[in-house]
């Protein structure tokens, strides 16, 4: 038998694939035999590094020597969202914010993708990111939280405020629905659409605030729009172009009911995480089920827990999640129907599913890749793919008869020649790095400047925003990032990430 393959893929600049992959997978392939075969349960598994998807290796060493902060007085997001806060005191004061790497387009929460517009890599940003950032805060575990699931799909809540103090409700009104029962009451449940506009609106203003007053240092702002309930930023830092994909969210201690059979069950994590780390906390993100009511409907979100979550996945699986990834997210991109976050879930299912020892096989990736592929054509086929979290929830039971089977025709062919799939989205990444080795060296960017941009700006932003944010994503995998606002002085930051301070 030929020799496994050594690995799926190595990162090269800007995670790209190494070009011997393909080669690897051809002789794995010629076989005929199905070594990646992770089963056909329709309750098959993936994860995605959650929140903190592997970059570039080069930059990451060369980020870990620069340990510099930022200069003092240059915006960062930790006073930007002071100077949001400040505007109508809306956003808490002490936030505890979740960064993750990568941006929504990448799945790493489950938004909806239809609503975006296209932005490629190399093209448009170098790197990205996804900012949760509460709008409402529930941590007091004595405090009583009503999730008012009685007019939503499952996975899916509404959110009243008559729980909440005057002081609270009276500063959000504006950005509720209100409904008058019988008996004279009313009430007022936060709309995720209106707290996405009333976030767009606020950070405009302040980017514009900024922009007026330039400083050293001062990112550029290269692009803010509006894409459904997220706010995707373009900001220039030195010669990298940072794409960050905002998400207003409702952040809980604890954990929802409707999950709690899930803790009843038997997890690839189990010994190796304790459950609190798992259950800490949850959110609710502003999308709505295919029926359900966008102006009122939000949807549950685990993305703590996945993060803590992939701190168990191994190597080998999260180098074939990332390689299919980058094969579905092209092929599979029209009509939308499947989304790397479904890709995500399957294969946390296949890690509860399969056997540790399995998983932990360094030199699998290949037999990884094909499992991946094939779990993700059962599901498409039986249009089933249950909720990690919420098993009872499945996310495909929308799509319609035609679309899935356009979709499993399309993998058909993907396990027909993997490598050649393989070979194009290599192909993909590497000219997405060139095009960005090539606008850093004319010390340009391709974006179009938005009207917050003064396009004036005489004092170029170097590298260290960009280079300390990926210090603390690197050195921190799995912590969330908690930043005290003190909204009468906003160039002073103070970050807390777990037990650290900066």
């Amino acid at each position: 038998m030929l020799t496994l393959v050594k690995s799926v893929f190595a990162l090269l600049e800007c995670n790209a694939w190494a070009a011997p992959v393909a080669q690897q997978f051809s002789a794995a392939f010629s076989l005929g035999c199905d070594p990646g075969d992770l089963g056909l349960s329709p309750t098959s598994g993936s994860l995605h590094g959650a929140c903190f998807s592997p970059a570039c290796r080069e930059r990451q060493r060369h980020r870990q020597r620069e340990k510099q902060a930022p200069r003092a007085g240059s915006p960062t997001w930790d006073s930007i969202l002071g100077m949001v806060q400040k505007l109508d005191q809306k956003l808490p004061v002490a936030n505890e914010y979740l960064l993750l790497s990568g941006g929504v387009r990448e799945g790493v929460v489950d938004l909806d993708l239809d609503e975006l517009n296209v932005y490629a890599r190399g093209t448009d940003y170098d790197m990205d990111f996804t900012l949760l950032v509460p709008a409402l805060k529930l941590h007091d575990r004595n405090q009583p939280v009503t999730l008012d699931m009685r007019h939503s799909a499952l996975c899916h809540s509404w959110l009243s405020l008559r729980l909440f103090d005057e002081g609270t409700i009276s500063k959000w009104k504006d950005c509720c629905t209100i409904v008058d029962h019988i008996n004279g009451a009313t009430n007022y449940f936060f709309s995720p659409t209106k707290v996405a506009d009333w976030f767009y609106d606020s950070i405009s203003i302040v980017l514009s605030e900024i922009q007026k007053k330039p400083q050293r240092g001062m990112p550029k702002v290269e692009k803010v729009e509006k894409n459904g309930t997220i706010i995707s930023i373009i900001l220039g830092v030195g010669s990298s172009r940072m794409l960050y994909d905002i998400v207003p969210v409702v952040s809980f201690k604890g954990w929802p009911a409707v999950a709690q059979s899930w803790l009843m069950e038997n997890h690839f994590w189990d010994g190796k995480i304790t459950e609190e780390e798992v259950i800490s906390g949850f959110y609710l993100v502003p999308a709505c089920s295919y029926k359900g009511k966008k102006d009122n409907e939000w949807r549950l979100s685990f993305a703590r827990s996945e993060v803590q979550l992939k701190k168990c996945i191994s190597s080998s699986l999260m180098q074939a999640y990332q390689a299919c990834k980058a094969i579905i997210i092209k092929l599979l991109s029209r009509p939308k129907a499947i989304s790397p976050y479904h890709l995500r879930s399957m294969m946390l299912w296949a890690c509860d599913r399969l056997p540790a020892n399995y998983l932990a096989q360094e030199d699998y990736a290949a037999h990884f890749l094909l499992g991946l592929i094939d779990d993700l054509q059962h599901c498409l086929v039986n249009k089933m793919c249950p909720n990690y979290f919420i098993p009872q929830c499945n996310m495909l039971e929308h799509l319609s008869e035609e679309t899935v089977m356009l979709h499993a025709r399309k993998l058909s062919s993907v396990r027909s020649d993997p490598a050649e799939h393989l070979r194009t989205a290599i192909e993909h990444v590497k000219a997405a790095n060139r095009l960005t080795l090539e606008l850093q060296r004319r010390g340009s960017t391709t974006s179009i400047p938005s009207p917050q941009s003064d396009g004036g700006d005489p004092n170029q932003p170097d590298d260290r925003l960009a280079k300390k944010l990926q210090q603390l994503v690197t050195e921190n995998p799995g912590k969330s990032i908690s930043v005290f606002i003190n909204p009468d002085d906003v160039t002073r930051p103070h970050f807390r990430i777990d037990d650290k301070f900066f």
